[in-house]
């Protein structure tokens, strides 16, 4: 369940030093030295390291990438084999990095974006919990039976802990249930269609699946790969299972003699303003171009419907929380009533 694939950022710095160096007439032997000596992540310095001895035994720089246990996306490995075909090395590494960049630069968007109602739904947890704790302290010191706030049976120190144990269990079990789904391509097929009928989540989705596998159409054909591979290499690069597994389709579809555009239409992934614009660019025959002036676009759609993902998971936190409060408040006034109710029947 874990990736072995090393972490993207230093991936990208490592591209674009082999770009550079690679760009100036640096041997690639020495390329790959330099940089195995020069990165501060230790998984990819392995692999960079090896590399360089499969280098000087001989073996070409795609292979020797396949190598290393799936340390690097197959999406460069790919690249980096079609650049070795074409001397465009250079071009496709500093391509590369760009996308790894701008990869980065969405993860931490959406991290900052979300931050604020994880942490707000945290913290209504830790107060319900720190109230059960409170109400059955304050029980205790009196002699008299605990107020059950949320009708739930948790009270004092145990009920406190068991609120936060529900918590974490539901979580953990969540995740685990995720990434259990979603090891089969299959399974996150399945997951990722499901997401996408979500209101904005889907949209979200959606839109960086597109932009993604429009610059890496762009990449692939400017690179000179055959079209099959390049379908199937940018419907991978969109890390989406629902577009990853209509690849076979799509290709076949191409194979067959469909054009692009009935072939990316058969999906249903992609929205009509997208076939459109394919369409139109496949008539005249500047398909990549048109994608590449494209996957700018989509990635501030991404981000826009990011924002408003997390704008309404704010809410719903909120809402959340200020239900919790209510019902709270009411729990403790109708126990305060009811203790007057049996005080004024006793006089």
């Amino acid at each position: 369940m874990l990736s072995k694939q090393v972490r993207l950022k230093p991936l990208s710095v490592t591209c674009r030093s082999l770009a550079t160096a690679l760009g100036a007439g640096v041997p690639i032997i020495r390329t790959f030295d330099m940089a195995s000596r020069k990165t501060t992540d230790p998984r990819l310095a392995s692999a960079l390291a090896d590399i360089t001895a499969r280098l000087k035994s001989g073996e070409d720089t795609a292979t020797a990438m396949r190598a290393q246990d799936g340390r690097f996306p197959d999406l460069m490995i790919e690249m980096v084999q079609i650049a070795e075909q074409t001397g465009a090395m250079p071009e496709v590494l500093r391509s590369l990095a760009d996308h790894y960049d701008n990869t980065v630069r969405l993860r931490k968007d959406f991290i900052g974006q979300i931050t604020m109602p994880v942490i707000q739904l945290l913290a209504a947890i830790f107060i319900v919990a720190g109230l059960i704790w409170l109400l059955g302290m304050i029980a205790s010191s009196q002699g008299t039976e605990p107020l059950d706030v949320l009708g739930w049976g948790l009270t004092g120190t145990s009920g406190a802990v068991k609120w936060l144990t529900s918590w974490a269990l539901g979580i953990a079990s969540l995740f685990l249930l995720y990434k259990v789904m979603t090891a089969s391509l299959s399974g996150k097929a399945a997951v990722h269609k499901a997401l996408m009928r979500v209101p904005v989540v889907g949209y979200c989705m959606q839109s960086f699946a597109i932009a993604r596998f429009s610059w890496a159409f762009h990449l692939t054909q400017s690179a000179g790969m055959p079209i099959e591979d390049s379908l199937d290499a940018s419907l991978r690069a969109t890390s989406n299972g629902a577009f990853v597994a209509s690849s076979n389709r799509v290709i076949g579809d191409v194979m067959e003699g469909d054009t692009l555009t009935e072939a990316l239409m058969h999906t249903d992934l992609f929205p009509e303003e997208f076939i459109n614009i394919v369409d139109v660019a496949e008539t005249s025959g500047t398909v990549p171009e048109a994608l590449d002036r494209l996957s700018p676009q989509f990635e501030d759609q991404a981000r826009r419907s990011l924002r408003a993902l997390a704008s309404a998971l704010g809410w719903a936190v909120w809402a959340g929380v200020a239900a919790v409060i209510i019902f709270i408040i009411f729990s403790v006034a109708l126990w305060y009533v009811g203790m007057l109710n049996d005080a004024l029947n006793q006089i």
